[in-house]
């Protein structure tokens, strides 16, 4: 559910807050009072592409925060972009400015893409021109699916599975179907570089060894000459190394130590230095006596260094990758070599994947015929609930001849809204107003298969009015008991439903415009359905028929 709307510098709007409750929020004003840039405020926070435009004139940046109770599906997206939750809140904040703009969540900053992927949990925002997807016939099969839940959704997957297994197979057959001079010289070429990598015979960590030796070799004689010298500054062969200095000491405090026994501690480290300098200088020797260079020995090291170097240039990063490709040029030359078996039992391979595929593409329109029916009947009652006095709707399943991504079917949505007229597509029937009252009808149908907790409608009421608005007005309130629903209207009818109103005004503030929005209750609830009906002015009788409205509304919630 949306919690609350903090918007900052945006428009016309210099800064206001909405606190959004459960239910029916609708939003009521003027025209041309911002209500749109309310709800586009919206749309901008959850990615939308921003313009600097936008931004309050005179302002440095326009700022829009949405604080969403989250649900367990949000709780789970957020833990795997690894964005904190606490308190059960998601905040998401976008901060447009002249040059660009920055995207939050729970204060990580995040970019549009994620912004967008995390909006598609937690609300649905259906514009003026939304209903315009009922036209596209593309899109009707995509409807139908969403309705029918979790058993065709798990149809789906597995033909989607079924249908790339078979593309895979194909795409192999495409590529690897040469022709006899081109077998031939991909032959000679995988020959030629099997030889050339088991020529080496290359084995694990074999380049990691190689760079310590031939880095030692190449460096022999810095580290001969500087252990020389480290052995001759701390051995014992001159008066002024190490080793000779702390032996003089030595016995120096070996003639006091008896004079005092705190003496004999100093005495013991000094012991313990001089014997430490003794086996270090030992080490050395034995180290300096191991270090020896054969130029055989280097060159031999250099030239499998240029080898083991060369073939991972060639074939891959390490001796690992270098060794399975030589694995798989293996496998491919075996193919090359029995071409026309492998062709055989691939083509075989892809006629069982197209079987499987066209059985699962029967199941799944199986699935959609008894899908189709249950929607028919569903949608003709929730349009028979909108006013639609003698429609009948149904859904045209057709089959195409070959699977296509989603199956074999093709879905048209057919209606007809006059008594002795067949039924004809949506595109050519369907009025602006007769869309948007389709569009809802569909919305109360698929909310239980929506994980969405709010709804954003923005002049759902375009092109009705009358009785047909308040048939409107029910099926929201029908949809607001199990989802948070936010509406934008101009009818009274639909105003009278809200459990909470909001009204969006423009002022002038000084020298400028600025677009506020306040919460309405009681009289001035009252008032703004008075305003709605067009009354001039706010007479006893009006107000009188504005109540008698809003107690007409409780009463069919």
């Amino acid at each position: 559910m949306l919690v609350s709307l903090h918007v900052k510098n945006l428009a016309l709007i210099e800064e206001t807050e909405v606190f959004f409750g459960q239910g029916l929020n609708i939003l009521t004003g003027e025209t041309g009072a911002g209500k749109s840039v309310i709800l586009g405020s919206v749309a901008l926070a959850l990615g939308q592409k921003a313009d600097r435009d936008m931004i309050r004139t005179g302002a440095e940046y326009a700022l829009i925060e949405l604080n969403f109770e989250v649900t367990d599906a949000v709780r789970q997206k957020l833990l795997e972009l690894d964005i904190p939750v606490e308190d059960d809140q998601v905040i998401l904040q976008r901060r447009v400015m002249p040059t660009r703009s920055i995207c939050r969540i729970n204060g990580e900053t995040v970019n549009a893409r994620v912004l967008k992927e995390l909006a598609g949990l937690l609300i649905d925002i259906h514009g003026q021109h939304d209903s315009q997807v009922l036209l596209q016939t593309r899109r009707h099969l995509e409807i139908l699916d969403g309705y029918a839940g979790e058993q065709l959704a798990e149809a789906k997957a597995a033909y989607h599975k079924a249908w790339q297994e078979k593309n895979a197979i194909a795409k192999e057959i495409l590529e690897n179907g040469l022709d006899e001079a081109a077998r031939k010289r991909e032959i000679s070429l995988a020959e030629f570089e099997l030889e050339e990598i088991t020529d080496a015979a290359l084995t694990e960590g074999e380049d990691e060894q190689l760079e310590k030796d031939y880095r030692k070799m190449v460096n022999g004689r810095r580290i001969a000459e500087t252990l020389n010298l480290v052995h001759a500054l701390t051995g014992y062969e001159s008066a002024e190394s190490a080793g000779e200095a702390a032996g003089r000491a030595l016995r120096e405090l070996s003639g006091i130590v008896s004079y005092d026994e705190n003496l004999e501690e100093i005495y013991r480290q000094l012991s313990e230095v001089d014997g430490l300098l003794n086996d270090f200088n030992r080490t050395v020797s034995d180290y300096l006596s191991d270090l020896e260079f054969d130029e055989e020995m280097f060159r031999a090291a250099e030239q499998r260094l240029d080898t083991v170097n060369r073939l991972k240039d060639k074939y891959g990063r390490s001796i690992s990758e270098v060794l399975l490709y030589a694995k798989k040029r293996q496998e491919e030359l075996d193919r090359l070599n029995h071409q026309d078996e492998w062709l055989a039992a691939r083509r075989e391979a892809l006629f069982q994947a197209q079987e499987n595929l066209s059985g699962l593409a029967q199941k799944l329109g199986a699935l959609r015929k008894k899908t189709a029916q249950a929607f028919t009947a569903d949608m003709q009652a929730a349009l028979q609930d909108m006013n639609f006095l003698h429609v009948e709707f149904e859904v045209s399943l057709t089959q195409k001849e070959e699977c296509g991504p989603d199956g074999m079917d093709d879905a048209v949505f057919l209606i007809s809204t006059n008594p002795g007229e067949p039924v004809k597509p949506l595109a050519s029937i369907a009025s602006g107003g007769e869309l948007s009252r389709i569009m809802l009808a569909l919305k109360t149908i698929t909310a239980r298969q929506e994980t969405i907790g709010t709804f954003i409608f923005d002049e759902i009421d375009a092109g009705i009015s009358g009785k047909t608005a308040w048939k409107v007005s029910q099926k929201l309130g029908i949809l607001a008991k199990t989802h948070q629903i936010i509406c934008i209207t101009h009818l009274p009818q639909i105003a009278a439903m809200a459990d909470h109103h909001f009204y969006i005004e423009k002022n002038a503030v000084g020298a400028s415009t600025a677009t506020t929005i306040r919460r309405l209750s009681g009289d001035g609830s009252l008032e703004e359905l008075a305003r709605l009906s067009g009354a001039a002015e706010l007479t006893p009788s009006v107000l009188a028929n504005a109540k008698e409205m809003k107690e007409l509304a409780e009463k069919n919630k």
